[in-house]
């Protein structure tokens, strides 16, 4: 395997930290090396990475820096994925909220890191399979990532046959998917339930979203260090309805870092609603500072 010199490793673990809030520790040195090896070959770099950072070290270049936050962003993701959490979603926290909600007739979800999509498309087919009263309400699915790659793919709900494979019970295949070519796409319907932003959970949020009943931030919060964790919490207590619903993924927890989350349990799922006591405002901020704003690496700019 290649090398990559401390000073360059540093720098990335600075930059990808500025501009995403994801920690790169110093033994994931592989992982960056296979991530952003292609990086550097088709910038001209052979696949010197240590190259490559001496490039932007001279002068700042932003596309490419894009190309190394998005390399280093994970974005794993299946339908359906761990399961139980949609179990408890169908049979439990989804008619609560729905019941909770009827006067109004809204509901409004967020999945705050939906990578390639199949997040939110699940929930959409829950929502159309099981609830089909909800087509009279106003419903907002909001699905965002930070990278525009991922956000670009989600939007088009194009899948190929391995992704669909992973998760997607058959039935839900053959009702709400149709095959072309190689590929399966999500029906035109499901699709046009959501609505898909590029969003940076470190720095501004849409303004224009609407108080969250339900929020899905799962398995997001372990690539990021305890300020952030704090901060991001914070901000989305400010942003969710009163009863809503956090999802986090399985190894994650409010637990130590926001007292105004109340965990429960149902099964082999957790999770939190905001207390009813929280001191925090009740209305959210036009706009959010980024979390960054003076430690950045030689050349980087948030």
């Amino acid at each position: 395997m290649k090398c990559l010199s401390e000073r360059s490793m540093a720098y990335i673990a600075d930059l990808v930290r500025v501009r995403s809030g994801i920690v790169v520790h110093d033994d994931k040195e592989y992982l960056v090396i296979s991530r952003l090896a292609p990086i550097a070959r088709n910038e001209g770099y052979g696949e010197s990475i240590d190259a490559l950072v001496d490039s932007l070290r001279r002068k700042r270049q932003p596309r490419v820096e894009t190309l190394i936050i998005e390399a280093m962003t994970t974005n794993e993701t299946t339908f359906y994925r761990d399961v139980h959490p949609f179990q408890t979603l169908r049979r439990t926290l989804l008619p609560e909220l729905i019941g909770a909600r009827r006067a109004e007739r809204r509901l409004s979800v967020w999945s705050a890191a939906s990578s390639t999509g199949q997040e939110i498309y699940t929930l959409a087919i829950i929502l159309r399979e099981h609830f089909p009263e909800l087509r009279q309400w106003t419903l907002r699915l909001c699905a965002s990532d930070l990278s525009a790659a991922v956000v670009a793919r989600a939007r088009e709900g194009r899948y190929a046959q391995h992704e669909v494979n992973r998760g997607l019970p058959a039935e839900m295949r053959r009702k709400y998917f149709h095959q072309r070519d190689d590929h399966w796409e999500v029906v035109k319907s499901i699709r046009d339930m959501v609505e898909f932003r590029e969003v940076n959970l470190i720095s501004h949020w849409p303004v224009d979203y609407p108080r969250f009943d339900l929020v899905l931030l799962r398995n997001v919060l372990i690539y990021f260090n305890s300020e952030t964790k704090v901060t991001i919490l914070q901000r989305l207590a400010r942003r969710m309805a009163p009863g809503g619903v956090l999802m986090l993924g399985a190894a994650e927890t409010t637990m130590g870092l926001d007292a105004a989350y109340e965990r429960h349990v149902e099964g082999t799922t957790s999770f939190y609603r905001v207390r009813s006591s929280s001191p925090r405002p009740a209305t959210y901020p036009t706009s959010n500072p980024p979390l960054h704003t003076n430690n950045h690496p030689p050349g980087v700019n948030p």
